[in-house]
């Protein structure tokens, strides 16, 4: 079922998600996750596709859930274990699905994002901000936790004790204060936010792109491994790895131009 208020292009080896509901700041529905999650599984093993750009439209990133009234109705939840069912079942098959695809996934921040959706921000590979955006854990505010991976997410890219203080407050932080603590990779000014970003997956989309997925899938694994174990993966990854071709182009290629410069 085809939805204008989520948009999905293919172009250059770079798949694009654009959160297309500018007037409410991209606030995403059920209808929105299921072809999200469709997509993020469709493209993960689609050859065309060896990067995944995620934004917004409009002046937003992502603002949340969009509930039509305030007792959250829309939301479809009767009860505390259909509340969890809505959660489990539709809004985390985005951050479980993400898990399993070992191609970049890079966030560009043009705007405002806010609780789950400064969490989808997260969940991504690497972030890159315009300069006007600004971010919140807001859960707290509304009284709620963070439902989307905001306390798994966040303290693993600034650390146990910024991230409470940010789930704490639900402060505003802004994208320079973002990058100086690790939650964002680069801040652009607003007008070049998207060149910029595409400039940089398409970079890594003429790489050799089984050793950029090996290279995401062994930083992730040797994150929660000790290191005999992360170093048991790695040497299987690099047995595996240097008899593609991928890595043999980049291995031939990587030589003739060390050869160029001798000349």
């Amino acid at each position: 079922m085809e939805n204008d208020d989520i948009l999905f292009k293919k172009e250059d080896g770079i798949g694009t998600i654009m959160l297309n509901a500018p007037e409410r700041k991209n606030s995403f529905t059920m209808e929105m996750i299921e072809q999200w999650a469709k997509i993020l599984h469709d493209w993960r093993t689609d050859p065309e596709v060896k990067v995944i750009v995620v934004t917004g439209a409009g002046d937003a990133f992502c603002s949340g859930v969009y509930f039509k009234t305030k007792q959250g109705e829309d939301f479809g939840a009767d009860g505390p274990f259909e509340y969890k069912s809505r959660l489990w079942d539709q809004i985390h098959r985005i951050p479980l699905t993400l898990e399993d695809i070992d191609k970049p996934v890079i966030a560009a921040l043009n705007g405002v994002a806010v609780g789950a959706g400064l969490d989808m921000a997260l969940m991504c590979d690497i972030r890159f901000a315009s300069e006007s955006a600004r971010f919140s854990e807001g859960y707290v505010k509304v009284g709620f936790v963070p439902g989307d991976g905001g306390a798994y997410y966040l303290p693993r890219l600034v650390g146990v004790a910024k991230a409470l203080e940010l789930l704490w407050t639900g402060d505003f932080i802004s994208s320079a204060e973002a990058e100086r603590i690790g939650m964002v990779n680069r801040v652009y000014p607003a007008d070049t936010l998207m060149a910029e970003t595409y400039n940089f997956a398409k970079r890594l989309a003429k790489g050799p792109a089984k050793v950029i997925q090996l290279i995401k899938r062994a930083t992730y694994q040797s994150s929660r491994a000790d290191l005999r174990t992360a170093l048991d993966l790695i040497s299987s990854h690099m047995g595996i790895i240097r008899f593609t071709k991928d890595s043999q182009d980049a291995l031939m290629s990587s030589l003739e131009q060390l050869k160029d410069r001798k000349k």
